[in-house]
C-alpha cells in the first residue's frame, strides 16, 4: 500500500490505498518511517497518493483501537523533518485528520485545486500529534490554526494558499511534473550546499 520509485537520487513515496481514501494503518505508518529514515542518503523526496484523495488520515478502525494515540506518527514526521534534502507534500487530493502531519513537515507544499484541508481531532475526541499545532502555527499563524484544529473549518485549496499551508496549486496533470522539476537544481547541487541552504532557511519546528 505504500510505493516508492527512486530516480537519480530523487525517491517518490506514494500512498496507494485509494479504495480507502488512502486512509493509514499502523503498517502504513511504519512502512513510510522506515522509508523516510532510509531516504537520509536522497537528494530529495516527494510524496503524493493515488486516486483523488492524497489521505483520509488514519484508518477508522485502527484510530478506535489506539492508531489514534500511537507514537508511529512522530516517528514519521520527525523523520520527514530530518531529511537532508528538499521533501515535497505534492497532494493529489484532499489532507484530513493525521495525514496532516506528514505534510506539515515537508518543505514545501503543492496542491491540486479540488484539494481540501481539515483536521477534525477534535471531533472525534483525540488530540492531534503533539508537533502538528506547532508546525502548522508556524506556517499559518496560531489564530488559523485554532480555526482548523478548534473551529473544524474545512479549508479549500485557495484558501490554504492564502493561508500560506500550501505553497502553489497546480493543475492535476501537471503535479508530479511540477514536483519533480522543483527537485531538479537541488538533486543537482552539491550535497553539502544544498544541505547548508536548507540547514539556513530553518525548519518550521523540531
Amino acid at each position: 500500500m505504500i510505493d516508492l520509485s527512486k530516480n537519480n537520487d530523487v525517491w517518490t513515496v506514494t500512498l496507494n490505498r485509494p479504495d480507502k481514501a488512502n486512509s493509514l494503518t499502523h503498517v502504513m505508518l511504519t512502512e513510510l518511517s522506515e522509508i523516510m529514515e532510509d531516504a537520509q542518503a536522497a537528494r530529495a523526496v516527494i510524496l503524493t497518493g493515488n486516486g483523488k484523495v492524497f489521505s483520509a488520515g488514519a484508518d477508522l478502525d485502527e484510530a478506535r483501537a489506539g492508531l489514534a494515540k500511537s507514537d508511529i506518527w512522530e516517528r514519521l514526521s520527525g523523520a520527514i523533518v530530518a531529511l537532508p534534502g528538499l521533501s515535497i507534500a505534492a497532494l493529489n487530493g484532499t489532507l484530513a485528520g493525521g495525514a496532516m502531519g506528514m505534510a506539515l513537515a515537508c518543505d514545501l507544499r503543492i496542491s491540486v485545486p479540488s484539494a481540501k484541508f481539515f483536521y477534525p481531532v477534535m471531533k472525534l475526541g483525540f488530540l492531534p500529534q503533539p508537533s502538528d499545532p506547532a508546525r502548522m502555527s508556524a506556517l499559518i499563524g496560531p489564530a488559523r490554526t485554532k480555526l482548523i484544529l478548534m473551529g473544524g473549518q474545512k479549508i479549500e485549496a485557495e484558501e490554504a494558499l492564502n493561508f500560506g499551508l500550501i505553497d502553489r496549486i497546480i493543475e492535476p496533470d501537471a503535479l508530479m511534473e511540477h514536483a519533480q522539476m522543483l527537485t531538479q537544481q537541488t538533486a543537482a547541487a552539491v550535497p553539502e550546499i544544498a544541505t547548508g541552504i536548507k540547514q539556513m532557511c530553518g525548519p518550521a519546528t523540531r
